[in-house]
């Protein structure tokens, strides 16, 4: 029986109804175990494996297997359970509403409409009975909006023979590549002192604004002038700053929080390298500076590698259902592709259209949700037989 676009959707707002704003994200928010506890539920009737894997305390993936006969290929299919938070529109957030062919909610589409989509197909899949010889997985993980505890834990668990990551991108793209990021920590040392004492007192208010100049320097004249041509321009931004203890004293430390990005075929050590750079350059200024950098979160890029039968197959299944040629993408955001390929398996990623991710009045198109839902049980059928 077809996937009927009312199935998901009905079953996107259930999930969307259930609070699992991501707990690293907001302090004391909801976490992820009531919405994995559905799903588990959700899926028990269809007599496949279903296990509730802990990747932190009361944090589980939602892995299910559908077990084939053997001797073909397996695939999982991956989204996230976890959202971020939702101070600036508490009262409507957990309340999906549909206007015209949209949803609209708190992660609609990022990752609840996908989550969705995943589950509705093997529950398809099932009752078909048309046993598959491929293994087919769903990885419905924690914390992919926080430091991806979720899908390290499930790779260190298990080694599916493909992954599709299904995150918003409209059904007429497949993302094959996006850049890693770093949050990074900018630290200038100074020297307090009396601000009357100029000839004691070191300002790392004032050199931190020199090393600031230079890196929008370094963002206009490298990263502008040499754009991936799938993933755009390298990302970079201030995020944070923070010194000073007083009006009146001279600023011993000052601490630069920024968001950067890394192209395939580069490292976090890259970006590094040339802070570094500008550190001896802002000495030549202020031969007293001092600078360190300390990488508090750094995540590599994503290329697809050995994707080419899986691409194959899902490139055709698309376009015989939307009906125009499909485009191969980079995206400049991070998503837990660059994990799985970073594991050795062969992974792609697509989703439906959606829009205003991580703000208020988040949406995904329905028609697109219904329309990938079919698509990936048709890419299922042929890869896994």
């Amino acid at each position: 029986m077809a996937i009927e676009t009312k199935d998901v959707v009905s079953l996107t707002s259930e999930l969307v109804r259930i609070d699992s704003a991501n707990p690293w994200l907001v302090a004391g928010a909801a976490g992820e175990a009531n919405v994995a506890s559905y799903i588990a539920h959700w899926l028990e009737p269809l007599g496949v494996e279903v296990h509730l894997e802990e990747a932190e305390t009361i944090r589980p993936n939602l892995v299910a297997i559908w077990r084939g006969t053997g001797g073909a290929k397996s695939l999982c299919l991956n989204a996230h359970i976890d959202t971020v938070g939702y101070a600036l529109w508490r009262d409507q957030a957990l309340e999906p509403r549909i206007e015209s062919d949209r949803m609209i909610g708190l992660g609609v589409a990022d990752d609840k409409g996908h989550c969705a989509v995943a589950m509705q197909v093997l529950k398809s899949l099932v009752e078909s009975r048309t046993r598959l010889r491929g293994d087919v997985w769903l990885a419905l993980t924690v914390d992919e909006e926080g430091t991806s505890c979720g899908t390290m834990d499930f790779l260190k668990r298990h080694h599916p023979d493909a992954v599709i990551v299904l995150e918003p991108s409209g059904l007429g793209n497949v993302t094959i590549s996006h850049q890693g990021f770093g949050w990074l920590d900018v630290i200038v040392e100074g020297r307090a002192a009396h601000g009357c004492v100029p000839e004691i007192g070191i300002d790392a208010i004032a050199h931190m604004a020199e090393l600031i100049t230079r890196l929008q320097k370094l963002d206009r004249e490298k990263y502008a002038n040499n754009a991936h041509p799938l993933n755009g321009k390298t990302v970079f931004h201030t995020s944070l700053i923070s010194g000073g203890t007083d009006y009146a004293t001279y600023p011993d430390r000052c601490v630069l929080g920024i968001e950067i990005g890394t192209q395939p075929g580069e490292t976090i050590n890259d970006r590094v390298a040339e802070i570094e750079d500008i550190f001896r350059q802002v000495k030549q200024i202020y031969p007293n500076f001092k600078g360190k950098v300390q990488v508090k979160l750094a995540r590599n890029p994503f290329e697809a590698q050995g994707h080419e039968a899986l691409l194959q197959i899902l490139t055709s299944e698309l376009e015989k259902e939307i009906g125009q040629k499909v485009q191969l993408v980079g995206e400049n955001a991070w998503g837990d592709a660059a994990l799985f390929q970073e594991a050795g398996i062969p992974t792609l990623m697509l989703g439906a259209e959606g829009g205003n991710f991580h703000a208020p009045q988040e949406w995904v198109s329905l028609p697109e949700l219904g329309k990938l839902a079919k698509i990936i049980e048709a890419t299922v059928q042929r890869f896994c037989a």
